[in-house]
């Protein structure tokens, strides 16, 4: 099996990023919950040695603005010229969340109808991140459509929402104040957490990426410590993050939207 590369510095996570307002989260907790800490430094978590893998997918209207705040993070570049996105794209962000190697496969989707649900099967314990226009209210309303193709396969409870508005720098102080309100009465109603960045300026996307990486791997840990609850103290957790990878076999049923 190939060694992979150390986890670049600036992707080293020691500590829980705070949210974007608290409140506009669901987690307002300052660190890390307690079990997940001691599983790290026990070493318990499983991932040790093996390279763990979560899904995170980004869906939003056509133009939103989905893969330049992908680029803008991963790549630390904006391009205004980019191609519209066809089917789907994806990038993988690789993390050290306190002291164990965590993946994100970033995967970025068309805004076409027709490629609403390509990437949206079997996310459990991921993470979905839907995005909308700061500048455009139809786009924000549009989300409640984009939510409800996200969770026809999947448990509302099992995966992490994120609604995250774009083109902050593009948003006059007035028009920003009113979409805002609405975005986090609908985040509210979402069961999600709120966000407001800018690709261009690269303003809150480190913060938030990093939040993501933080609360999906908080998760997973704390799902794989109540699963196997019975454990005694000591031995390995097991992680299974195989069906979140890209090279998995689904073993349930294929859905039928993009036929």
């Amino acid at each position: 099996m190939s060694i992979l590369p150390p986890v670049r510095k600036d992707r080293i996570i020691s500590q829980l990023p705070q949210c974007f307002s608290k409140g506009a989260a669901l987690n307002t907790e300052d660190e890390f919950h307690g079990k997940v800490k001691t599983a790290c430094q026990q070493q318990r978590t499983g991932t040790v040695g093996r390279f763990k893998i979560s899904k995170v997918i980004v869906v939003g209207d056509l133009a939103v603005g989905k893969t330049c705040l992908i680029n803008r993070f991963c790549k630390d570049v904006f391009d205004k010229n980019y191609k519209a996105t066809i089917g789907v794209d994806f990038e993988m962000e690789r993390f050290e969340v306190l002291g164990v190697p965590f993946s994100l496969q970033l995967w970025d989707t068309a805004g076409q109808e027709r490629f609403k649900c390509i990437a949206l099967y079997n996310i459990s314990r991921s993470a979905v991140i839907i995005v909308f226009d700061l500048t455009d209210v139809a786009s924000l309303e549009h989300t409640r459509q984009w939510l409800e193709d996200a969770m026809k396969e999947n448990d509302p409870t099992s995966v992490l929402l994120f609604l995250v508005g774009t083109k902050k720098d593009l948003s006059s102080p007035a028009q920003y104040t009113l979409i805002e309100q609405d975005a986090i009465k609908l985040a509210d109603q979402m069961k999600a957490e709120y966000w407001a960045v800018s690709a261009l300026s690269g303003e809150n996307v480190r913060e938030f990426f990093f939040r993501v990486a933080s609360l999906t791997f908080e998760a997973n840990v704390l799902a794989e410590l109540e699963k196997s609850g019975a454990r005694r103290i000591g031995e390995v957790v097991q992680i299974n993050s195989d069906s979140n990878n890209m090279h998995a076999t689904s073993k349930k049923k294929q859905t039928k939207c993009c036929q």
